[in-house]
């Protein structure tokens, strides 16, 4: 009777060890996450913005206040270096799709170089726009907004300098370019908040 008794794991496909984790969702980790990081900071730019309507349209603030004439137009041509990043970045991002090595690091160079313009003129708005936060109501919204979003701009150069960097050094190809969708996303993020920002502060 003991001859009947097959060996112990001889037959033995049971799965040992904790389950597979489930996973649901065919969304890459790495998407998801940067997209529920943008949510979340666009909350946070909501925020702000409650706050700027709040003060401008409730509050019993001057509006505009002395003093606070914008550079509109300097402002303008910022705009468009902004969104200027994000058609060399779709440049770079379209070149590594199709083997381009030289788009690609044309690409993102020159995207690091527009997005680094575009927060020195910002910086230089600062020192010479001729009132600070402490002012008034209008100077704290002011700074406030725009520098929450120089913040982000900072972030993403960061990011692009690493992808610039991993660019020349030949990291990204036809097949694998996931650490240039990324940060690109966010990048795009960044100028898309600009938009809105620069109509809310500068336009309206």
């Amino acid at each position: 009777m003991d001859a009947a008794v097959p060996l112990a794991g001889a037959h033995d496909t049971h799965h040992h060890g904790p389950p597979e984790a489930n996973r649901s969702s065919r969304v890459d980790p790495q998407l998801l996450g940067m997209l529920l990081f943008i949510i979340s900071e666009i909350m946070v730019f909501a925020a702000f913005f409650t706050a700027y309507f709040f003060i401008r349209i409730v509050g019993e603030n001057e509006w505009p206040a002395r003093g606070t004439e914008l550079p509109v137009l300097v402002a303008g041509v910022n705009t468009a270096i902004l969104l200027s990043s994000s058609l060399t970045l779709h440049w770079a991002q379209t070149s590594v799709k199709n083997g381009n090595r030289f788009g690609l690091k044309a690409g993102m160079f020159t995207t690091f170089l527009l997005g680094a313009t575009f927060l020195l003129v910002q910086v230089n708005e600062y020192v010479h726009i001729g009132f600070s936060p402490a002012d008034h109501a209008q100077g704290s919204v002011f700074y406030g907004l725009t520098g929450l979003h120089g913040a982000h701009v900072f972030i993403g150069l960061l990011l692009l300098g690493v992808v610039t960097v991993r660019s020349f050094r030949g990291h990204f190809s036809k097949e694998e370019h996931r650490g240039l969708e990324i940060p690109g996303i966010y990048w795009h993020f960044v100028d898309v908040m600009w938009i809105v920002v620069y109509t809310t502060i500068y336009i309206i």
